[in-house]
């Protein structure tokens, strides 16, 4: 497995070493005792998710409060997807940074991205199917969301040849000003 060091240090991409052949290809998704050794503490993942999406769905800027901050290990198994990082710790160096990385299942790339930092990605391909495993329980007294296209954080999403479409939940999200910080 590949540790790929990101600008803000608490998030990482997970890249795996593919064996391939003209029947298919095998790779090591997760490994317990690589992944704390590249991140440096202990983690205990808790629940795995899974979603479907369209080309344009754009899904976040997604975060829970203590006590049910989640750090999330994330991937595109099929399709390609842009996954952003939003570091909302109010005393970090990094604090109001974004991260922004391509996930598909052609590069099959993990993002690490801890407690502290909001969370979201647009659907780039037709569909995409996308997975993380998280370090704590879905609490919905402690879900938040920051507006995707928020103009203090000012992330590059790509361009793409499609409406972005968000839910209802997402569209009426705070900016980044008016949000909840740890």
């Amino acid at each position: 497995m590949n540790v790929i060091q990101t600008a803000i240090p608490d998030v990482f991409i997970f890249e795996p070493k593919v064996f391939g052949d003209d029947r298919g290809f095998f790779f090591e998704s997760f490994n317990h005792q690589q992944f704390e050794a590249a991140i440096g503490r202990s983690v205990n993942f808790v629940q795995d998710n899974h979603s479907k999406s369209s080309k344009g769905v754009l899904r976040g800027l997604h975060y829970q409060l203590a006590p049910h901050a989640q750090g999330k290990l994330v991937r595109c198994v099929a399709g390609e997807v842009f996954d952003v990082a939003v570091d909302i710790r109010q005393y970090s160096p990094t604090f109001g940074q974004w991260v922004g990385v391509h996930l598909s299942g052609e590069n099959k790339r993990q993002l690490w991205i801890p407690e502290g930092f909001a969370h979201g990605f647009m659907t780039l391909s037709d569909t995409a199917e996308f997975l993380y495993k998280t370090t704590n329980y879905y609490a919905p007294e402690s879900d938040r969301g920051i507006r995707w296209n928020d103009e203090t954080i000012g992330i590059t999403w790509p361009e793409i040849d499609s409406e972005i479409l968000t839910s209802a939940k997402d569209s009426v999200a705070k900016s980044f000003p008016d949000a909840e910080y740890f």
